[in-house]
Order: structure tokens, then C-alpha cells, then sequence
């Protein structure tokens, strides 16, 4: 499968409330650091990101704890697009954060919630976010606090202009519930791959039913160290098992297994969105490209027996 010519729009189109969005997007987090944790090369992140959109990617997932010492998504994404394309959809999250000094921040009260939405607005130079996923981190799965509460705080700054529309991350479906008492729903955003989380496969339909886009984290590989990776003490026989079916399909249409894994992901449902995140340029054409990539349902039969 050649890369030359494919664009994001090969993956076909998903609406998040009233925007419409290539089912290929892009996820943010990678672009501070490489794989083995050094810091990433600005020059060159910033060339990805331009490179991205000129391959059609509109639709960037972000959030302004996505830092490190050196470098802060945010403001690699406002120094590579602003002034943005009108059909750019920016996504990002709020719940978590990090403190002035890096602290990592589990849970931000609703009171706070207001400060994290305008320190994205500040970061990105935006006058409202398009998106904003509230996270549910481990303090609410503890019981302390509620969604509602949370939730209803973004309802009221999406009332006041400040946030077009609402997401939810790290979610089950009666959060999903909830949340759509509250205020409309665009999408949820969940690790899920071929060996994570694979009982979100009927929240996807649930999803899809309500007309909520799934929005995958982690799609390419499980999560484990910086590059999402598992390291090889961390991987089980499902993780060794998954591999070995996508270098097979792979081998058989040309292509990579990251390829394989996105293609799957997207094969799922059509409410589903990969934001697969690199900061390498031959890897984001291989990203884009696989939005191409038509898996036979052999190679569906093949990878679905892994989760």
C-alpha cells in the first residue's frame, strides 16, 4: 500500500456535535519526548504537526498537563498551526493536572475546572475549546466527589461559551449515563486496543447508538512506559499472541503492524476515531495511511480472537 497520495479523508468522516471530523486524527501526548523519554526536537514536532494537517488530520487530541521540562503540547500546537484552519477540531482534557512545578495532580475539584479550561484557552491562544473531555480520575472511581458535579461545571462554561462541546475519558457506561442527563455527549475516550480493554467492545455500541464517538488512547500498543509500549517483562501471552497476528496480516497487504492496529481500530465502528500520536514524520504518513487499509474479514476473525 503506497503512501503518496492518502490523506486522513481515506478514513472516512465522524461528526462531533456540529463539526466534522476525518476518522484519522492525531493524539498530542507523544510530541513531547521520543520513545526512549529524551526530549523530542522541537523543529522537527513542530514539522509533524504542520505535516499532519497538510495530510488532512483535523482533529488533534491535546490537554494542558500533555508537559514535560522542555517542551508543552499546547504551545508546539499553537506555534506550528495558529492561526488554526477553520476545520481543525481540538480536543483536550481536563480533571487531572500538574502543578507550577510538574506535580502530578489527580483530580481537580468542580471549583478548579474553570482555571484548567482557561489555562488550555491561554496555551492554544483560542477564545473557546472545541472539545473538552472531563477525566475520571482514581479519586472519583473512590467515591470522592461526583461526576455531576464535575460535569455540570463544563455543562455551565459550555453554557458560558467557553467549551463548544463535552466528552468524557477513562469512562464505563453509567458515567456515560450520567453525563448525558447533564448536558449533551460528543465522544468518550478510553484505552482500548487489540489487548486492552476489550469489554469497552460494547460500550463502542453503545456509544454508536447514542451517536457519541469512541475515541481510542493507546490504540497501537497497550500503554506501559513513555511510547505506550509494554516492555518485554510487562508483556503477557495475549500482548506476544496480538503481536504475532498483526505481523502476519501485515506481512500479507505490505504494510506495518502499526498500520494493522489502527486499521483494526477503525474497522471496529464507525463512530470510532484513531488519534495515534508520533513525532516522526515517516510514522505519521504510515499513520495517515493506514485510514486506507481494508482489513478482510479473515484478518478481522484473525486479530478479534486476541482480545
Amino acid at each position: 500500500m503506497t503512501t503518496e497520495t492518502i490523506t486522513a479523508a481515506a478514513a472516512g468522516t465522524w461528526r462531533l456535535g456540529d463539526r466534522t471530523v476525518n476518522r484519522l486524527g492525531y493524539g498530542a501526548m507523544r510530541i513531547m519526548a521520543k520513545a526512549d523519554g529524551t526530549p523530542s526536537d522541537r523543529d522537527t514536532v513542530i514539522a509533524v504537526l504542520r505535516r499532519a494537517v497538510d495530510l488532512g488530520v483535523n482533529h488533534i487530541d491535546t490537554a494542558a498537563f500533555y508537559f514535560s521540562a522542555l517542551r508543552s503540547a499546547n504551545e508546539l500546537i499553537n506555534t506550528a498551526l495558529a492561526p488554526y484552519p477553520d476545520d481543525l477540531v481540538i480536543t483536550t482534557k481536563v480533571g487531572p493536572g500538574r502543578g507550577p512545578s510538574g506535580e502530578w495532580l489527580p483530580a481537580a475539584r468542580p471549583e478548579q475546572l474553570r482555571g484548567q479550561v482557561e489555562e488550555n484557552l491561554r496555551q492554544l491562544g483560542r477564545d473557546h475549546l472545541d472539545v473538552v473531555n472531563l477525566r475520571i480520575g482514581a479519586a472519583l472511581e473512590r467515591g470522592e466527589g461526583s461526576l455531576a458535579d464535575r460535569f455540570g461545571a463544563l455543562a455551565e462554561l459550555r453554557e458560558a461559551g467557553l467549551i463548544r462541546h463535552l466528552g468524557l475519558s477513562n469512562v464505563g457506561a453509567e458515567h456515560l449515563a450520567e453525563a448525558m442527563t447533564i448536558a449533551p455527549v460528543v465522544c468518550v475516550q478510553n484505552k482500548y486496543s487489540l489487548t486492552t480493554a476489550r469489554e469497552d467492545d460494547t460500550l463502542i455500541t453503545l456509544c454508536a447508538e447514542h451517536g457519541v464517538a469512541f475515541v481510542p488512547f493507546f490504540a497501537i500498543a497497550g500503554g506501559g512506559n513513555v511510547s505506550g509500549a509494554p516492555s518485554k517483562r510487562e508483556q503477557t501471552d495475549r500482548d506476544r499472541a496480538a503481536a504475532a497476528a498483526a505481523e502476519q496480516v501485515a506481512r500479507e497487504h505490505g504494510v506495518t503492524p502499526a498500520q494493522v492496529r489502527l486499521a483494526w481500530t477503525l474497522h471496529k465502528g464507525a463512530n470510532v476515531l484513531a488519534i495515534p500520536g508520533t513525532g516522526n514524520l515517516e510514522h505519521l504518513e504510515q499513520n495517515v495511511a493506514a485510514g486506507a487499509l481494508r482489513l478482510t474479514d479473515d484478518d478481522l476473525a484473525r486479530l478479534d480472537t486476541i482480545g
